[in-house]
């Protein structure tokens, strides 16, 4: 008798349950969207059925929190009503904190020795006192900053497309100019395609992210810029890293690396993308990546390169190709070869440039490419002049070359208590950017900064700008010791250089007496 009743009452339950079940079915997929819904719901418990569960108590928590009854504090009246005057009082009372902490001594001492230019950063500028200077602290290495041609065609596009596409390059970002300046990178740098990005640092730091990511390898040379430093942190991926153009100890890592991936306990593991990463030619440094070495060891390894030129590109080799031409390397050796707009170019942004599949990966995976807005059409205009010129002026490269020479010349000559790393790894001194450093066992940082401050300011007394190459050392990997960085442009003439290097030279002397 009992069990006919408990049979009843199941089968009762039953009855409702699935009816209900039934009903539930039929107005959830009467609702628009609803079967894909569902769809996805099963697809997620079937692939992850925790992610299900965490899911299910998210919603609880969140229709609790909006029912919940909203208790106040025992005691806490319901308005608080405030007579005008005592409003008033509490206004003149208020004192609002700083948007920004006051600067310490050291930036104070930092914003002091900043010059502060009245026109704008060509090869010659005047600053705000009125004076004229020459310009060797900007990267102008072509010298067409303030190019009449570059600044006509950037009106003209002004005119024709506005100031910005105040979208991003997926979303009605994209012009004409764009996709011409893409076609032309591409085909001057001897790569299939190329993408151009809006802001040259962002470029390198998306690019790295863009293909590597957590669990794959990079190993990375420790003497790189703070722009491929944040793209290799945003990365998330294992790092390691090599000495400075040091091929012997990158082949060393490699090797390491190999060994530790044959163990028995990581033959389990997945596949991981793997990649070398290093600059054609070095801000912080100035010297030339060894290439064909490294590009030996990646192949010998079965690893990518990506090689950010940003400052080799416009500079090195018989066109201004690189350092894939400046070695006399086939360009598809370099795997993903990153570039700028802004140092010889005169314009903005950066590029990227490499097969059909290493592109349009970027078009999605890119951050600063998909959630950027693209680059304004007068710069990608500018670019595209720019590089019109250097491609019918091969003698601009000739010219730059003979100033670095002659700024060499001059620095060359022995100099106590001053280094010179200039030197490129082919042997020449092919580089724009030279930097002129303390001996790091007379001087410690601090004492550093202070000379060679002192000097820069006795040179703009003297009609030339230079500038202490600036680093944030909290953040950087390897922080570079203090140096005076002089860039070289082929815009100067050569007597222009040796005066600079000269009066560059004086200051040094004159500030290292004056510490002593």
């Amino acid at each position: 008798m009992v069990n006919d009743a408990a049979k009843e009452l199941a089968n009762s339950i039953f009855v409702v349950v699935n009816t209900t079940m039934t009903v539930v079915h039929d107005v959830w997929h009467a609702v628009p969207g609803g079967s894909f819904i569902w769809s996805y719901i099963k697809r997620s418990h079937q692939n992850d059925p925790f992610r299900t569960l965490l899911e299910v108590v998210v919603l609880i928590f969140m229709g609790w929190y909006v029912l919940r009854k909203k208790n106040r504090a025992p005691g806490q009246p319901q308005k608080l009503d405030l007579k005008p005057h005592e409003i008033q009082e509490l206004i003149d009372e208020w004192e609002p904190e700083p948007l920004v902490p006051p600067p310490d001594d050291a930036a104070k001492w930092e914003l002091d020795h900043i010059p502060v230019l009245l026109a704008s950063q060509g090869l010659r500028t005047k600053l705000i006192d009125g004076k004229q200077v020459a310009n060797f602290a900007s990267y102008n290495f072509l010298g067409l900053l303030n190019h009449e041609t570059i600044k006509e065609k950037a009106i003209e596009a002004l005119h024709t497309y506005g100031v910005g596409t105040c979208g991003p390059p997926g979303f009605y970002g994209t012009l004409d100019v764009h996709m011409e300046l893409e076609n032309a990178l591409a085909a001057y740098v001897g790569r299939e395609h190329a993408i151009i990005y809006s802001q040259g640092f962002s470029t390198i730091s998306s690019v790295i992210p863009a293909f590597s990511k957590r669990g794959d390898i990079l190993v990375v040379d420790n003497g790189v810029s703070f722009a491929i430093q944040q793209g290799v942190i945003l990365s998330r991926s294992r790092v390691y890293w090599f000495q400075h153009n040091d091929t012997a100890d990158l082949e060393r890592v490699l090797r390491d690396i190999a060994r530790e991936e044959s163990s028995p306990k990581n033959r389990k593991r997945l596949l991981p993308r793997k990649f070398i990463v290093t600059e054609g030619l070095f801000c912080n440094s100035g010297d030339v990546a060894p290439l064909p070495a490294i590009c030996d060891l990646s192949d010998a390894y079965k690893y990518r390169l990506i090689l950010d030129e940003s400052f080799s590109f416009g500079v090195l080799g018989a066109r201004g190709r690189g350092a894939a031409e400046f070695w006399d390397l086939d360009p598809s050796r370099v795997d993903i070869m990153v570039g700028s707009l802004c140092n010889a170019l005169a314009a903005s942004g950066g590029f990227c440039a490499g097969s059909r599949e290493i592109v349009e990966h970027q078009r999605l995976s890119g951050l600063s490419y998909t959630f950027s807005a693209s680059l304004p059409s007068l710069l990608a205009v500018s670019a595209l002049e720019a590089l019109r010129i250097l491609d019918h002026q091969p003698e601009l490269l000739t010219t730059l070359q003979q100033n670095i020479a002659a700024v060499h010349a001059v620095l060359a000559k022995p100099l106590e208590g001053v280094t010179l790393e200039t030197e490129a790894a082919a042997g020449d001194n092919v580089s724009p950017i030279i930097h002129v450093r303390l001996r790091e066992d007379v001087y410690d940082v601090e004492e550093s900064e202070v000379i060679l401050q002192d000097a820069v300011d006795a040179a703009i007394r003297e009609g030339y700008v230079f500038t202490r190459a600036k680093y944030i050392r909290s953040q950087e990997i390897k922080p570079p010791h203090p140096s005076i960085r002089l860039t070289v442009s082929a815009g100067f003439t050569k007597k222009e250089c040796e005066r600079a290097a000269t009066v560059l030279r004086d200051a040094l002397r004159k500030s290292l007496k004056t510490k002593k």
